[in-house]
């Protein structure tokens, strides 16, 4: 989708690595500009005593890129990197403003030396206020800070942190599909642009709903538990084998007597403690109760096939061990062979990017790229012949 299309990424960790990663899948030549020492997620393993030839995480972010390493801390390391932009359709970084425009290398000073250029800054904040210039990381710039954490915890409960990444790749998603929209741009009008793209920003986004009541009406419900929710119908259960299932209950009473009949509770139907949305929310408690009950005596196999007869829209509460081997994950394309960083001709398996396009490549280009592994080839194409690569390794601009 993206053949021909140059990206530079000058950026470390996950979000805006993540988002290169998307853009790669689709076919972007995506050149990873990493300081002296590596990305420092190329350490995730080794820095808790594992010795990996592969590393996972690293290279779910970094799969079909080049990488150059550059001291861009020196002016010849600046001068490079601003020849890279020079020629890219995409810059996409994620240091921190105010670094960018000391060196020069923030959207105001590339422009002027690409003018087709579509700039990609990703943050914590953003690029204006009080906090542009703070460091980002998911947990605090997307988790707490945007409320989500706070909101996701139910009533009265400590605060608990998110699983790993889980706000830097929902924000490289966004980031992607910005990188996108502005490519749109340049290609029709050949005018460049600036897009930012924050974990802040996304997070709100993706709690967009509750967000919404909450400035609309000045406040928003708290996270309830599952005796004290609001639709006790739209909750999780446990079955007779000790697994959860997650029940979608759809509006009105249109699921009440299905559900009965799910339980072989016909009695229930017409129970005027449960039979409005009103009577099932004033007696929650003892309807999940109830629903506890005769949800255990059924194994997960079992309840599943009833819920499925009475075309109750449900789900179960999967394991990661679980969703590997579930034969719907695998058919929507959701886990992809990547071949191996160490060149053995072998592969394993890795998450898919999140969108399919039936009929296109859609999956990894290659392995992710050993630590300056392209850095010669990278400053061939730029003209440079071997006496002055020399000279650069010599020196520690290039390495």
């Amino acid at each position: 989708m993206l053949d021909g299309i140059k990206v530079i990424e000058y950026a470390t960790y996950m979000a805006a690595p993540g988002a290169g990663s998307i853009l790669s899948d689709w076919g972007a030549d995506v050149i990873k500009v990493e300081p002296p020492g590596g990305d420092p997620i190329r350490n995730f393993f080794s820095t808790i005593g594992t010795d990996l030839q592969d590393n996972p995480v690293f290279d779910f972010d970094n799969r079909g890129k080049k990488s150059i390493v550059l001291d861009t801390r020196t002016e010849e390391g600046q001068k490079i990197l601003r020849e890279l932009a020079a020629d890219a359709d995409v810059f996409l970084t994620n240091v921190r403003p105010g670094g960018l425009e000391r060196s020069g290398l923030d959207f105001k000073h590339l422009i002027e030396i690409n003018p087709k250029l579509v700039y990609c800054t990703l943050t914590g904040y953003g690029l204006e206020g009080p906090d542009a210039d703070k460091p980002g990381f998911d947990v605090a710039s997307f988790w707490s800070r945007a409320g989500v954490g706070h909101l996701t915890v139910p009533k009265g409960q400590d605060p608990f942190a998110l699983r790993t990444a889980f706000g830097d790749h929902t924000t490289s998603m966004a980031a992607a599909a910005g990188i996108c929209a502005a490519l749109v741009k340049a290609h029709r009008t050949g005018q460049g642009q600036l897009v930012e793209a924050s974990l802040l920003r996304a997070a709100l986004f993706a709690m967009g709903s509750d967000f919404a009541i909450q400035l609309f009406f000045g406040r928003i419900g708290s996270t309830k538990s599952r005796h004290e929710q609001i639709q006790p119908l739209m909750n999780f259960f446990k079955t007779k084998d000790d697994s959860w299932i997650c029940i979608v209950s759809r509006q009105g009473n249109v699921d009440w007597a299905p559900l009965c009949r799910v339980m072989d509770r016909a009695d229930l139907i017409e129970d005027e403690r449960f039979t409005t949305g009103k009577a099932r929310r004033t007696h929650a408690s003892t309807l999940v109760d109830i629903m506890d009950a005769e949800f255990g005596k059924y194994t997960k196999a079992e309840i599943a096939q009833r819920l499925d007869d009475e075309a109750i829209a449900w789900a179960p509460v999967q394991t990661l061990a679980e969703v590997a081997k579930d034969p719907q994950v695998a058919a929507s394309g959701a886990i992809k062979q990547v071949p191996s960083a160490s060149g053995d001709g072998t592969s394993f398996a890795s998450p898919g990017s999140p969108i399919r396009f039936p009929g296109a490549e859609d999956g990894p280009r290659g392995p992710s790229p050993r630590q300056g592994e392209h850095s010669q080839d990278v400053l061939t194409s730029l003209g440079y012949d071997q006496d002055k690569i020399d000279a650069l390794l010599e020196a520690g601009v290039v390495l």
